[in-house]
């Protein structure tokens, strides 16, 4: 094929060549009857990926974000009602995600607005406008953005703001504000054409904001402002505790200064040096909160700081791109997982680095290492605890291959004991700004 297109000599080159593949008609049948992935599963992968841990820390019951992408907040949730259980000596216990979606919503709209003011002077077609009306109130969010909201609005348990249709089926609430906030950016571009003061749309902005309040009470319920908790722990003793407000009853059962975690990050690519910190442009929910901060280590320091973190007693929020070697049924993540090349004949595989790059992979999911195991010092394989139901994986429990860690893994949270003292030091620098259509800058769904 030397021209720039293909011809048909080409075509029957190619033809000719595949069909002189021995092996070819039999995967042929195989790929089309049953799937890439049925035909490709490596039983082995199941058999190594067993659901035995030096190092595990008991949780709660399993988890469901059902169709959101609250993944962060549930892993979040995951993590600190662990406090909640050991002080109150329960079982389980779960905290409402729809609490905090309902104020990660309201924020996220002013933020929006914020940046819709901030840029009326340019061009409707630029990158960044078209970036700022994409997805201004999806539901993906970042480890620091779960921080912001709790510092500003605390938590309550989930009964007290249970789950509605919206909350577990968001994506026609999510497309219908998303249309009221282009709408209002529409507005404000506007009226700043005619002469409009930024003072006067920000004036104005207040009613807006108002209907999206409205709109999130009647999609989610009114957020509960004070209550009384009453719980019975696992000795059938019960416990009354009156007059608490959300940020009251965070301080009293969970208490965790979240000011002293830092999300690890491993992106091995050319423009992020090591020892770096970074942040990403206008990406946030809280205007006037934390900036998302991230330290770029090597793969290894991930793993160190994680497993110090769970032998100390304590879990860890991670992002990965969790729909790469993923067999959802069993649970399994394993870079062995699937033959791919094996099958299709030809390889599909990208470096780490290529694969932030050229758009390939990139942090798309969060949740929560409970368990490691090592062998002579060195990782094996993790215990996840998934927001996706007892439906999925085993009873809801994933597991990860030590290699799929290594290629898919992204961050992790840790408190930052568990740092070295360079990496410590490395805090202290600026953070370099990445634009905020950097891969860094996903959110976790």
């Amino acid at each position: 094929m030397k021209g720039k297109s293909i011809s048909q000599e080409a075509i029957e080159g190619f033809r000719r060549t595949t069909e002189s593949n021995p092996c070819h008609a039999i995967l042929q049948k195989a790929l089309v009857n049953s799937g890439i992935e049925a035909v490709t599963m490596n039983q082995q992968s199941e058999i190594n990926m067993q659901y035995t841990f030096s190092t595990e820390i008991k949780t709660g019951d399993i988890t469901h974000q059902k169709s959101s992408g609250r993944c962060w907040m549930f892993a979040g949730m995951n993590v600190l009602r662990k406090q909640i259980m050991d002080k109150c000596n329960l079982k389980t216990f779960e905290l409402s995600q729809n609490y905090l979606l309902f104020y990660d919503k309201l924020e996220k709209a002013n933020y929006f607005y914020e940046n819709i003011l901030d840029t009326l002077d340019m061009d409707t077609d630029s990158r960044l406008i078209a970036w700022l009306l994409s997805a201004p109130l999806q539901d993906g969010g970042q480890w620091d953005m779960l921080v912001n909201i709790i510092n500003k609005y605390g938590v309550v348990p989930k009964w007290l703001m249970p789950e509605t249709f919206h909350s577990s089926n968001t994506g026609k609430m999510v497309q219908l504000l998303t249309r009221k906030l282009r709408k209002d950016a529409a507005y404000m571009r506007r009226e700043y054409r005619n002469g409009k003061s930024t003072d006067v749309l920000r004036d104005e902005k207040t009613a807006m904001m108002q209907d999206i309040y409205t709109v999130l009470c009647r999609c989610l319920g009114t957020p509960p402002s004070m209550f009384d908790f009453e719980y019975t722990d696992k000795d059938d003793k019960f416990t009354r505790v009156e007059g608490l407000t959300p940020k009251s009853f965070y301080d009293r059962y969970v208490s965790t200064d979240l000011s002293e975690y830092v999300s690890l990050i491993n992106a091995p690519t050319a423009d992020k040096p090591y020892g770096r910190t970074y942040t990403v442009s206008r990406l946030g929910n809280v205007y006037g909160g934390n900036d998302v901060l991230y330290l770029n280590v090597p793969i290894e320091d991930l793993k160190a700081a994680a497993v110090s973190q769970l032998k100390d007693g304590e879990l860890v929020w991670f992002g990965c791109d969790v729909g790469k070697m993923l067999n959802r049924n069993l649970g399994i993540m394993d870079t062995l997982m699937y033959d791919y090349e094996g099958a299709l004949g030809t390889s599909v595989e990208l470096t780490k680095a290529e694969q932030l790059d050229y758009g390939d992979s990139l942090m798309t999911h969060a949740m929560v290492f409970t368990a490691v195991n090592e062998v002579n010092g060195r990782t094996v394989r993790w215990k996840v605890e998934n927001s996706w139901g007892d439906k999925s994986g085993k009873d809801g429990w994933f597991i990860m291959s030590d290699e799929w860690f290594d290629k898919f893994m992204y961050q992790v949270v840790v408190n930052k004991k568990h740092l070295t003292e360079e990496q410590r030091k490395s805090l202290a620098q600026e953070p370099i700004v990445l634009k905020p259509w950097d891969p860094m800058g996903s959110l976790a769904l």
